[in-house]
């Protein structure tokens, strides 16, 4: 969809024209006053708050390069000369320093922290390591070294921190001016409950609810302090709102018990997390609620089940193999594009929307391996064994896997993972009916990126969805996958790939 901004023709973002479409078939479904000007998925706005840890990774390089220049200069020999006695206060220090800075939460950049008080507790974490080494030094050599070496280390680090610091402060800023780091909402219940939280966020401007879903429908006003009403309960579940949202808020009655069981269970299949709203909290502690939910830190670096670090250490690990991966392939690539120009008409590559991380609609890339003429972009008729949609050129590429090479650009750009549940296609078909209404814990596979390959590819699960129960065995091969992601698990399921692909001769691909 493309608007005019003057004279000057301009693209709307992929995640405005969905909207916008979603909101032109149901004209209830205007913006409201809580919805911000551009809709970012909850996997790009996730980008941002995994910073935290880049931040932390450039501050100990950076610390770790200043103890050594330091050891080095100190001591005027090679490094690798230095004795462990005389290396022992700084890299001591070192550790201190590092630990204060995670230890103290200069990390979270919470929408609540202050610039001032951030930079006065990076300098007061340098001058208590500087205190720790100091004490070190004078235990190990007796006072026989001057005091000038550790104080040297100190200056350069406060100074690079501060800087540093400064740059991260910056970033985070820019980010929360953006919406990057403000939290989406949305609200099951368009009750008196609903319109008082509604009432303090319109107030804060904290938080973004881009809508309201009641399960009583056709009893429900059409909008709540002019926010819409979209739907109900089962409306959301198909919702493509949902990509978007980063917790969904039940305010019903909290004594209407079997009803808020209900709900939830109805939600349960969402990948979105779910918060019930209670109405007992007096008006500070209802504050301290809000103010939490909408404080939007940065993902923390040592909470006791860190998912935001196992999600973080998941996108290095395909930057770091997908990068070289990209570059190892590309002579195959084009040697492949060739072939399929000359093998039939129509254009190289095959451009599929798929369901992503959170349910979010991605463009998938595969090399094209069928006629342009009969091309399925919804997978409503799923490939059968000598197809006749499939091409010379494609039949090979299937067997081999090769038309998936392409997906490596959706794993640098972030959208996919190297492992992960394969993505399918929107509106997929198992037999008659859609395959994600086959199977309730369906949308649990969205809990993670998908990837190129996955723990039910290895383990046979691949191909066409012919069935109910076919479905029903990938979701549970990739619910596993999900509870058990590491990355040795990861390298394990890519050592199986080759093997286990080009030895199935019975799925149909």
């Amino acid at each position: 969809m493309i608007t005019r901004s003057g004279d000057v023709a301009v693209e709307l973002p992929e995640s405005e024209r969905v909207l916008d479409a979603i909101e032109a078939s149901d004209p209830r479904s205007s913006r409201g006053p809580l919805r911000p000007a551009q809709l970012l998925s909850v996997r790009q706005r996730n980008s941002r708050r995994l910073a935290a840890h880049a931040f932390r990774a450039v501050d100990v390089a950076f610390v770790l390069m200043v103890t050594t220049m330091t050891c080095a200069l100190a001591w005027n020999a090679p490094l690798l000369q230095i004795t462990l006695r005389q290396a022992v206060p700084l890299v001591v220090g070192a550790a201190v320093l590092l630990r204060l800075l995670c230890g103290v939460g200069l990390y979270s950049l919470g929408r609540t922290d202050r610039l001032g008080a951030h930079l006065a507790k990076t300098v007061l974490a340098t001058a208590a390591a500087l205190a720790v080494t100091a004490l070190v030094d004078v235990a190990i050599t007796q006072g026989g070294r001057p005091f000038e070496i550790a104080l040297v280390w100190a200056a350069l680090c406060g100074f690079g921190l501060v800087v540093l610091h400064l740059t991260w402060w910056t970033f985070v800023h820019r980010w929360r001016r953006a919406g990057w780091l403000t939290p989406n909402v949305v609200i099951v219940g368009a009750t008196a409950h609903a319109e008082e939280l509604i009432s303090a966020v319109l107030d804060r401007r904290d938080m973004h609810v881009l809508g309201i879903f009641d399960d009583r429908h056709d009893r429900s006003p059409s909008r709540v302090l002019d926010v819409p009403v979209l739907g109900n309960t089962d409306a959301l579940l198909q919702h493509r709102i949902i990509a978007y949202v980063d917790l969904i808020v039940i305010a019903v009655d909290p004594t209407a018990t079997k009803r808020i069981r209900d709900i939830t269970s109805r939600l349960s299949v969402l990948p979105n997390r779910i918060s019930l709203l209670f109405d007992d909290l007096d008006p500070s502690k209802r504050s301290a609620a809000l103010a939490e939910l909408a404080n939007g830190p940065l993902a923390p670096l040592r909470p006791a089940v860190d998912g935001h670090q196992r999600t973080f250490a998941k996108r290095l690990q395909d930057l770091v193999l997908g990068v070289p991966a990209l570059i190892v392939f590309a002579p195959v690539m084009i040697a492949v594009a060739v072939a399929v120009r000359l093998d039939s008409r129509g254009p190289i590559l095959f451009r599929q929307r798929r369901h992503g991380f959170n349910n979010e609609e991605i463009t998938v890339f595969k090399f094209r391996t069928m006629r342009h003429e009969m091309a399925d972009a919804r997978a409503e008729r799923q490939v059968s064994r000598d197809d006749d949609r499939v091409t010379k050129i494609g039949r090979i590429l299937r067997k081999t896997s090769l038309d998936e090479l392409p997906q490596l650009f959706n794993v640098v750009r972030g959208e996919m993972s190297l492992v992960g549940p394969r993505p399918h296609a929107i509106g997929m078909r198992s037999g008659e009916v859609e395959s994600s209404l086959l199977v309730a814990e369906y949308a649990h596979r969205h809990r993670i990126k998908p990837g190129m390959t996955g723990w039910a590819a290895v383990n046979g699960s691949r191909g066409a969805l012919v069935d109910a129960a076919d479905v029903s065995r990938r979701v549970q091969l990739d619910i596993e996958y999900i509870d058990r992601q590491s990355f040795w698990l990861d390298l394990r399921i890519m050592a199986l790939t080759v093997p286990r692909m080009l030895g199935d001769r019975t799925s149909i691909r």
